[in-house]
């Protein structure tokens, strides 16, 4: 086979693989951009009525036991309901020292955008209501520990900024419309390509590079080494874009769905730690605490699923055993 030849089927070979990466990538895209607009619009009317500030306002005493004061909970909660930029917008509002936004910063990005990544991860293969107890409980979790074990270091302060007074429904829904149109442009082509570069990857034998490289880590936090290249992009680009590909992956039974849910597990504790923690760190938080104590506690949940798994199939072992002997 001559060198023309060969560069001809390269490029056949490439082209096949875009194709058949595409029309799935589509029906991912449009699957997780339906539920993030739906979603992101029913929190905007939420915001507008007053609702989340009242849950914030309601919260306000158990965020007192974090270290945090009440108004923290406003940042939180935006956090939670919609995404680590609008609790940003608020952190950047309130008086708050260096040891304090840390804390609330971990919090939020532990259990941010709740909705449409608990929807991802529920379709990879992980139980919804699991999902959202195992987030919610390790911000808290990770919060108590923190103001106890971090120290008290000098009284630095988040920069405030001055926001405007309320705005009428017109403005706000203009306002959520123009960014609501540019985060689906930007998770339409980001879904898309990522889809077609993990295939191209796999059909390429990259990923088994990915996977020797990351191994060593992955072996720290639990995981198995056929979730390197999922890991890696959920950590660089967030849980929705990597869970874009997960999908994908599940689909096509690339990955098991234990193995999925180990790393659902890890990945629902620690993701997106390169734009988030930078972000938050523009507003006063640790990006070493940021890193650090997600990794820990994305470890130790993953650690104790697989014990919990280990026991549920000795005790599946055990009864199953039990009714096979004869009476």
């Amino acid at each position: 086979m001559n060198c023309w030849q060969r560069n001809l089927n390269n490029k056949s070979r490439f082209i096949a693989v875009v194709r058949s990466a595409v029309p799935p990538a589509l029906a991912t895209a449009w699957w997780m951009l339906r539920i993030t607009v739906v979603v992101s619009f029913a929190v905007t009317i939420l915001q507008y009525a007053g609702v989340v500030a009242w849950i914030s306002e309601t919260l306000g005493p158990l965020f007192q036991l974090a270290g945090l004061p009440g108004e923290a909970a406003l940042a939180f909660i935006s956090a939670y309901f919609v995404n680590v930029y609008s609790a940003i917008a608020v952190i950047a509002t309130l008086d708050l020292g260096y040891r304090a936004v840390t804390i609330l910063a971990i919090m939020c990005l532990c259990a941010h955008n709740m909705f449409l990544e608990t929807a991802i991860q529920k379709k990879t293969g992980t139980p919804a209501v699991r999902i959202v107890l195992l987030r919610t409980v390790s911000a808290f979790v990770m919060a108590f520990v923190l103001n106890i074990i971090m120290p008290h270091g000098a009284a630095e302060t988040a920069p405030a900024v001055t926001v405007p007074g309320n705005a009428g429904l017109p403005a706000i829904l203009q306002a959520w419309g123009v960014s609501t149109l540019q985060l689906v442009v930007k998770m339409f082509v980001l879904i898309v390509s990522l889809a077609v570069l993990q295939r191209l990857l796999n059909e390429y034998g990259i990923i088994k590079w990915i996977s020797k490289l990351f191994s060593p880590v992955l072996r720290v936090f639990g995981l198995p080494a056929n979730t390197s290249f999922l890991w890696f992009v959920a950590n660089i680009l967030g849980l929705a874009y990597g869970g874009a590909v997960m999908i994908e992956e599940s689909r096509q039974k690339r990955i098991s769905a234990e193995d999925a849910d180990l790393l659902n597990h890890h990945i629902a504790i620690s993701h997106s730690n390169l734009e988030d923690i930078i972000l938050m760190a523009s507003v006063g938080a640790s990006v070493l605490w940021m890193l650090l104590s997600r990794w820990v506690m994305a470890a130790a949940v993953v650690w104790l699923r697989r014990l919990e798994l280990k026991i549920k199939n000795e005790i599946t072992a055990m009864v199953t055993l039990k009714h096979s002997q004869p009476c």
